[in-house]
């Protein structure tokens, strides 16, 4: 399977999945957006890209305001000319019982993992649309086994895996393919703040959950629009 010259939009590309999924894309040719809050960690994804045959931007954005989304979304299309891959990685995972769960705590969650994955999918529709291209959406295992303490998150995830399967029915209609990948522990940042202790022999790489990506992008899996692919250790 090759990339090359398709055009894709990665969120959260500055560590972790998302940097692995950028480095990915970019080793079959994709020309890439990479799109974080952190101008320095994009800087850093970016410069490990730089060896492949692909073109790479950079963009700093917040993906939870609306008017950024739609922003960075125009200025893909300006750069490139086409979008063909939007990957919806960026999120952010609270960890909290329900009696400790703050206002702030839930509306970060919302923001970041629900109204974030709206904005990009509909600012891009149209020009995804146009190629016929792929969305792809975050999820995790916690959707549907989350551990105490994850009842936010896993609701937001579990959102996301049935706004995937319904998008997909939209997108049927343009041609536009949507799925979901639902890692387990994968070895990031963000598990290790939320559960330092967790044995690192059960946990996936960044680089795992890339290849799943990777993987739905072939034209074989055009027919499983709509699913979630779990990925777990």
């Amino acid at each position: 399977m090759s990339l090359r010259g398709k055009v894709c939009i990665v969120t959260g590309a500055g560590r972790g999945i998302g940097r692995a999924i950028t480095l990915r894309l970019a080793r079959q040719g994709a020309n890439i957006m990479m799109v974080a809050r952190t101008q320095s960690d994009l800087a850093e994804t970016a410069r490990l890209a730089t060896d492949d045959a692909c073109r790479c931007i950079v963009h700093e954005a917040d993906v939870t305001q609306s008017g950024q989304v739609d922003a960075l979304i125009a200025h893909c299309e300006q750069a490139f000319g086409s979008i063909d891959v939007l990957v919806n990685n960026a999120g952010t995972a609270p960890l909290a019982s329900i009696e400790k769960t703050t206002d702030d705590m839930l509306a970060t969650a919302l923001a970041v993992n629900v109204s974030a994955v709206v904005y990009a999918c509909r600012a891009a529709w149209k020009a995804l649309s146009r190629s016929q291209g792929t969305i792809i959406n975050l999820s995790s295992m916690a959707a549907t086994d989350p551990f105490p303490g994850f009842a936010v998150y896993g609701a937001t995830k579990a959102w996301v895996n049935v706004f995937t399967q319904a998008l997909a029915g939209e997108g049927k209609k343009v041609g536009i393919k949507v799925f979901a990948v639902g890692p387990g522990a994968v070895e990031t940042e963000l598990l290790r703040k939320n559960f330092p202790g967790f044995p690192a022999a059960q946990t996936l790489q960044p680089d795992d959950i890339a290849g799943a990506v990777e993987w739905l992008l072939d034209d074989r899996c055009r027919h499983m629009t709509g699913q979630t692919l779990y990925v777990r250790k």
